[in-house]
């Protein structure tokens, strides 16, 4: 047999390319293979060596582009072949990413791992709708739910009472589709329907949206702006926090699309500025 490769599960990051850490950086610049999946902003690929193979093995909501067990395959098979192999992850690997099912898959096959945390969808992109997941007079504690689990399992482990009457703020990722039916658990078990709950969509980047609402209005409020996924849910009073802390929507230039008529290479520093 010959050399092993390595893999390295890299976190990109909630969306805006300028969280990527620098050891994410530091692995893309030395991959030899990347599987990216639909969450890792594309822009990050420029870190890639040229040389470098791109496999895209994206999920979009419940749909599927290649299944687990095949990801699990392709990354195996490729560090086998003495490679480096980049699984570059939205957000964080090991927070609702699968990141422990591929770790686990590597670490049976025998291959050298190396886990490179991401900056968090479930705090950088309320951070970024000016929503704090704590505040010392607001929110002592933070739970991150899953909004779907997976349907194989025999019983759930989302505990829908503790959620309803716990104090703090509850994000939940994945869970868009499921809106009404996380609205109607948290309310049956005892959550008061004026509690805030902030939707925010491609959190971090530059088309991020915002709607806010309180768990007696948020479902309407969703369908009438055409919410979905990936949207990031926030229940809980810090949500108010957002009149005063919204500093990311308010920006001059938020939301506008701007032509920069240079190659790409020379336009990169005056796209960053902007």
């Amino acid at each position: 047999m010959g050399t092993l490769g390595k893999v390295y599960l890299v976190g990109a990051g909630p969306g805006d390319q300028k969280l990527l850490t620098l050891r994410g950086k530091e692995c893309l610049e030395q991959a030899d293979v990347v599987l990216y999946d639909y969450l890792a902003n594309p822009v990050l690929l420029d870190h890639v060596p040229a040389h470098a193979e791109r496999i895209y093995v994206g999920r979009r909501g419940r749909g599927r582009y290649q299944d687990q067990d095949e990801v699990n395959r392709l990354i195996i098979e490729k560090a086998r072949e003495g490679k480096v192999v980049v699984r570059l992850k939205g957000g964080d690997p090991f927070v609702f990413g699968r990141g422990g099912e591929e770790a686990e898959a590597i670490a049976a096959a025998g291959l050298p791992f190396e886990v490179v945390p991401g900056v968090t969808s479930a705090v950088a992109v309320p951070a970024y709708a000016g929503i704090p997941v704590t505040h010392r007079t607001l929110a002592s504690t933070v739970a991150f739910v899953t909004g779907h689990e997976d349907p194989t399992k025999e019983e759930a482990a989302r505990e829908w009472p503790r959620l309803a009457t716990a104090n703090g703020t509850l994000v939940f990722l994945m869970g868009m589709k499921n809106l009404p039916a996380i609205v109607e658990h948290l309310v049956s078990e005892g959550k008061s329907q004026e509690t805030p709950v902030a939707l925010i969509r491609w959190g971090t980047r530059s088309g991020q949206r915002t709607v806010v609402g309180t768990l007696r209005d948020i479902v309407g409020k969703a369908e009438e702006a055409e919410m979905d996924p990936p949207t990031v849910i926030v229940v809980g009073d810090v949500v108010r926090l957002r009149t005063q802390l919204n500093w990311f929507e308010t920006r001059p230039l938020f939301g506008k699309r701007i032509l920069v008529t240079r190659a790409q290479e020379q336009a990169r520093e005056l796209s960053a500025l902007l």
